[in-house]
C-alpha cells in the first residue's frame, strides 16, 4: 500500500511491484464526507486522515458523558465539526 504524495508518481506502483514482489495498491482516504471531502480524497492526504480519524473515534471513546461547563461545550462543538467533516 503506497500513500503520500510519492504515491501519485506515474509508474510507482509498479517498481514497487517489481521491488518488493508484492501487489502494491495506491492507498486513499475512505469514509470521507461533508466539505473537504473532494480535496483529501487522494494518496497524498490518506495518511493525514487517517491519523485524525483516529484520534476522533479515540476522543469520543475517552469523551465524559454529561458535564456541562466552558471546557464540554467546545469539546461539543468540536465533535459537531469532526461529525460533519467525516460524514
Amino acid at each position: 500500500m503506497l500513500t503520500g504524495g510519492g504515491a501519485i508518481l506515474e509508474g510507482l506502483p509498479e517498481i514497487a511491484e517489481q521491488i518488493f514482489d508484492l501487489p502494491i495498491r495506491r492507498g486513499s482516504p475512505a469514509g470521507i464526507g461533508g466539505g473537504l471531502a473532494d480535496h483529501v480524497a487522494s494518496p497524498a492526504f490518506a495518511t493525514a486522515v487517517g491519523l485524525v480519524q483516529r484520534a476522533h473515534v479515540q476522543w469520543l471513546r475517552d469523551m465524559p458523558a454529561g458535564g456541562g461547563g466552558a471546557i464540554s461545550r467546545a469539546a461539543e462543538k468540536l465533535r459537531g465539526l469532526l461529525r460533519e467533516f467525516f460524514q
